[in-house]
């Protein structure tokens, strides 16, 4: 329910604004959501007895140093509407929007012997230019057995298990017999 409330707001911020300050939006608003996991910002933000000014105020000193109107404006905004909630979702919504915009996108390489990085380099040269787009790549050694190459914001999961590898050969010799 959040995203969709979000997209509304990210919809009107894209048409009052061009692509250097919606990328400006989203780091403000990619800090902020970090507030939202503080359990001790939480009891502040949800807590009934303090006012709207007050949740406004504690909002507008945290992105002052990003002197903007537009994003004061919509501090302002979310407060009042009781939507203060919405901040991660909005943050999320901007960054993928903003990765859609400049066609960057991050991804992650998973496995579970270590892998020397001109290969991840080359995984990720070879997806930029098969989705036309720049996609950085880090890893992350995991328990998998095999390469698991997983770009989120683009919807692709690439994975080469060993095992898997392993049973298509077992199952072509037998059909080979």
């Amino acid at each position: 329910m959040e995203e969709l409330i979000a997209k509304r707001y990210i919809k009107a911020l894209k048409q009052s604004s061009d692509a250097q300050t919606m990328q400006n939006m989203t780091v403000v608003f990619s800090a902020l959501a970090e507030s939202f996991n503080d359990a001790k910002f939480m009891q502040i933000i949800d807590n009934p007895m303090v006012t709207k000014e007050e949740k406004a105020e504690i909002l507008l000193a945290a992105v002052k140093p990003a002197e903007s109107e537009s994003i004061n404006s919509l501090i302002k905004l979310l407060v009042e509407k009781n939507r203060t909630s919405i901040i991660p979702a909005l943050a999320e919504g901007m960054r993928k929007d903003t990765a859609d915009t400049s066609k960057t996108y991050a991804g992650v390489v998973y496995s579970d012997s270590d892998l020397d990085a001109k290969v991840i380099q080359d995984l990720s040269s070879g997806l930029s230019k098969k989705f036309d787009s720049n996609i950085s790549l880090n890893f992350i050694k995991d328990n998998f057995n095999g390469i698991k190459v997983d770009v989120e914001d683009l919807g692709v999961e690439i994975n080469f298990s060993k095992t898997r590898i392993n049973n298509q050969i077992i199952e072509h010799i037998i059909k080979a017999i």
